[in-house]
C-alpha cells in the first residue's frame, strides 16, 4: 500500500489514528477538558497581554485625543500607568499559570493514552499467529512498541499541543486585527499563500524522509536485536566485523536521513521568519502612514504589531516541527499496521471452557501448510489413546514439528481437524485448551526473572510447594538449591547463566507444573552431552509417567520403548508400529535405525593416534 507524501495527504492517515485511539482518549475526558478550559484562558490572556500598552502609549506618552474613552479617560496619567503596570504583570503571570496547566494537562492525558496504547500494540502482538511473527523482523517489532509510541508521546507534548494552543490564539488576534483595521489585517496575511506553497513542497519531502529514516531505524533495530541476542554464534563464526559494517550501513543511512529532514526543516523555518519579516515591515510602513493620517492611533499600531508576531508564531512552530508531525504520522500508521493485522488463531464466538482431558488425542485428514500454496502435511491421519507415549520420527522437514504445533493451535489446520476426547480442539477456548498441554522445546527459553518465577509461569495460580515439587520431578531441586539465591536467583537473558540441561529440567517443571494429561516433547534432549541428556531423560520419563505423549525426536534410541512410532515423510505418516514391529517390517524406519546405529558405532570407536593419522597422511 502506498504511503502518502505530504502532511495532507497523511491528515486522513492522522485521523484513523485518533480515531483507533478513541476509546482511550475517552477516558480522559475530564483532564482533557480541564486542559482545554485552561487553553482557552490562556489565548484570552494573551489577547489582553499589549492593550496595557495601548493605553499607556495613547493616555499617557502622546496622549492622543480620542484615543480612550469611559473610565479610562477619566484616569489620570500617573493612576493609569499603575493600573497598566499591574496588568501587563497580572495577565503575564496568569497567561503563564493557564499555559502550566494546559500543558501538564494535555501532556498528562495524552502520556496515560498512549501507555495504554503501548500496552494494546504489546498484548496483540503476543496473540498473533506464528506466521505473522516468522515474517516480521522481532527488532522492528520492538521498535515499534517502544520507539513509535515513544515518538508519539514526544509529539503529543513537543509538537501538537503548542500547535493547538498558538492556532487558537492565530484565530483570536486575527479576528480582532480585522476588528481594528481590515486593510492592515489585509496586508499582514498577503504572504500567507507564499507560505502555504512553500510549506506544502517542502513538506512532501521532510515526509517522505521521515517515513525513509522510520524504515531505517527498524532495520537497523533488528540488526542490532538479532546479533545481541545470537552473541555466542557472532563469536564462534567471527562475525564481529561483518555485523558492524552492516550495523555502520543502516546507522549512516539512519543519520543521513535525520540530518536531511532537520536541514529541510530549518530550511523552512528561516524562510518562514523572512516571509514574517516581510508582513512585519509592510504592516509597520502601512501602519505609520495611518498613524500620521489620524486613522489610525500610535497604541493601535502597536496593538497590531504585537498580535501580528505572535499570530504568525504557529507558521514559525509548524515549520519547526513539521518533521516531527511528519515522523509522529509515520509512527502512528505503523502501528495501526500492528494493530489492524488481525490474529489468526481466536477463539470462535460459542467457544467454552474445556473439561479435564482424558487424552485421546486423533488428527483426521489434517493438511496444513505456513503458506497456503504449500502444504506441509497432507491429509494426516493419527490416533493417541490416553497415556500413549507416541514417537515421530523421520527426515528434518517431514512436518514432525507442524504436527505437535497443531495440538496447541499454535496453528490451525487448513483442512481437516484435530481432536481430543473425541471434540474438535476449536470448540474449547484457547487458555482452556493450552492449560492442559505441556510442552518442552529443544530450545526451551527462560526469562530474565527468578527460577521460582520461571517454573510459576507453566501456572500462574500455583504455590511455592508445587513449584518445589515440579523442580524436584524434573530432578532440578538439587541444582537450583545450589544458586546462589536459590528459588530466588535472577536467571540471565534466555536462562544463559545455566547449562543446557539445566535449562531444559527448569523448563520440564515449568511443564510439569501443569499437570497436563497431554505433553508435547519436541526434541527435548538435542544437542545435550550424554550426561545431561541421561539427567533429562529421567525428568521427562517422571513427567510423561501416565500422560499422552508426543515426542518428536532424531535420537531413535530415546523412542525405542514408545508405544507407537509414526515415521513421517513429506507430510505424511508413512509408517505405524512399536519398535520392533517396524524393525521386523525391515522398511523405512528399520533403514533409518540401522543407519543410525552405523553413525553411532562410528563416533564411538576410539580414535586414531594422531601420529598415525599423520603419517598415513604423509605416506
Amino acid at each position: 500500500m502506498a504511503r502518502p507524501t505530504t502532511l495532507r495527504a497523511a491528515a486522513p492517515g492522522l485521523l484513523r489514528v485518533l480515531r483507533r485511539f478513541a476509546p482511550h482518549v475517552r477516558r480522559e475526558r475530564a483532564l482533557i477538558a480541564g486542559g482545554g478550559a485552561a487553553l482557552l484562558a490562556e489565548v484570552l490572556l494573551r489577547l489582553a497581554e499589549p492593550w496595557p500598552l495601548k493605553f499607556v502609549l495613547d493616555r499617557v506618552i502622546v496622549n492622543t485625543p480620542g484615543a480612550t474613552g469611559g473610565w479610562v479617560a477619566r484616569l489620570d496619567p500617573t493612576t493609569l500607568l499603575l493600573l497598566c503596570a499591574l496588568g501587563v504583570i497580572a495577565a503575564v503571570g496568569l497567561r503563564a499559570l493557564a499555559s502550566y496547566l494546559s500543558t501538564v494537562a494535555f501532556a498528562l492525558a495524552g502520556n496515560r493514552v498512549l501507555t495504554r496504547v503501548r500496552a494494546e500494540v504489546y498484548r496483540h502482538l503476543q496473540r498473533l499467529s506464528l506466521r505473522y511473527h516468522a515474517s516480521a523482523r522481532t527488532g522492528d517489532l520492538i521498535t515499534r512498541v517502544t520507539g513509535d509510541v515513544g515518538r508519539l508521546q514526544e509529539v503529543t507534548v513537543t509538537a501538537a499541543l503548542p500547535l493547538v494552543a498558538n492556532v487558537v490564539t492565530f484565530v483570536g488576534m486575527a479576528a480582532v486585527m480585522i476588528w481594528r483595521s481590515p486593510s492592515l489585517a489585509l496586508i499582514a496575511f498577503a504572504v500567507f499563500p507564499v507560505f502555504a506553497i512553500a510549506m506544502a513542497r517542502t513538506s512532501k519531502r521532510i515526509t517522505r524522509v521521515s517515513r525513509k529514516q522510520r524504515k531505517v531505524e527498524g532495520a537497523l533495530a533488528s540488526v542490532a536485536s538479532e546479533s545481541l541476542g545470537a552473541m555466542k554464534v557472532v563469536q564462534s563464526y567471527s562475525l564481529e566485523e561483518t555485523l558492524e559494517r552492516q550495523f555502520a550501513s543502516s546507522n549512516a543511512r539512519s543519520m543521513r536521513d535525520g540530518v536531511k529532514a532537520k536541514r529541510l526543516a530549518a530550511g523552512l523555518e528561516r524562510r518562514t521568519d523572512v516571509l514574517v519579516a516581510v508582513s512585519t515591515g509592510l504592516v509597520l510602513f502601512a501602519g505609520a502612514r495611518l498613524v500620521l493620517g489620524g486613522a489610525l492611533t500610535p497604541g493601535d499600531l502597536v496593538v497590531f504589531l504585537t498580535y501580528l508576531k505572535n499570530a504568525f508564531k504557529p507558521l514559525r512552530d509548524f515549520a519547526k516541527y513539521t518533521g516531527r508531525i511528519a515522523k509522529a504520522a509515520a509512527s502512528g500508521e505503523r502501528i495501526l499496521d500492528v494493530l489492524e493485522a488481525a490474529p489468526e488463531i481466536v477463539d470462535r464466538p460459542d467457544a467454552r471452557e474445556a473439561p479435564t482431558f482424558r487424552g485421546d488425542v486423533r488428527f483426521e485428514g489434517v493438511t496444513f501448510g505456513y503458506a497456503a500454496d504449500r502444504p506441509v502435511l497432507h491429509d494426516l491421519d493419527l490416533h493417541a489413546r490416553p497415556g500413549q507415549r507416541v514417537a515421530l520420527v523421520g527426515p528434518s522437514g517431514a512436518g514432525k514439528s507442524s504436527i505437535v504445533g497443531l495440538l496447541p493451535r499454535l496453528y490451525d489446520p487448513d483442512a481437516g481437524r484435530v481432536l481430543i476426547d473425541g471434540r474438535d480442539i476449536r470448540e474449547y477456548t484457547l487458555d482452556s485448551l493450552r492449560s492442559q498441554i505441556g510442552v518442552v522445546l529443544q530450545d526451551s527459553v527462560l526469562f530474565a526473572t527468578t527460577v521460582r518465577d520461571n517454573i510459576a509461569y507453566g501456572a500462574p495460580d500455583v504455590s511455592d510447594e508445587e513449584v518445589v515439587a515440579a523442580a524436584r520431578a524434573a530432578n532440578a531441586d538439587d541444582f537450583i538449591r545450589a544458586l546462589p539465591d536459590s528459588y530466588d536467583t535472577v536467571l540471565g537473558e534466555r536462562g544463559a547463566t545455566l547449562s543446557g540441561g539445566q535449562r531444559q529440567r527448569i523448563a520440564i517443571a515449568r511443564a510439569a507444573v501443569r499437570r497436563a494429561r497431554i505433553v508435547v516433547l519436541d526434541e527435548p534432549t538435542t544437542g545435550l552431552d550424554r550426561e545431561s541428556q541421561q539427567e533429562v531423560e529421567a525428568a521427562l520419563a517422571e513427567l510423561t509417567r501416565g500422560r499422552t505423549t508426543f515426542v518428536v525426536a532424531h535420537d531413535l534410541r530415546t523412542v525405542v520403548d514408545a508405544d507407537l512410532i509414526c515415521h513421517v515423510e513429506d507430510g505424511r505418516v508413512v509408517e505405524v508400529g512399536r519398535h520392533d514391529d517396524l524393525i521386523a517390517r525391515d522398511g523405512r524406519y528399520a533403514a533409518l535405525y540401522a543407519m543410525q546405529r552405523l553413525v553411532d558405532a562410528i563416533d564411538d570407536a576410539p580414535a586414531e593416534p594422531m601420529e598415525v593419522i599423520s603419517g598415513a597422511r604423509t605416506r
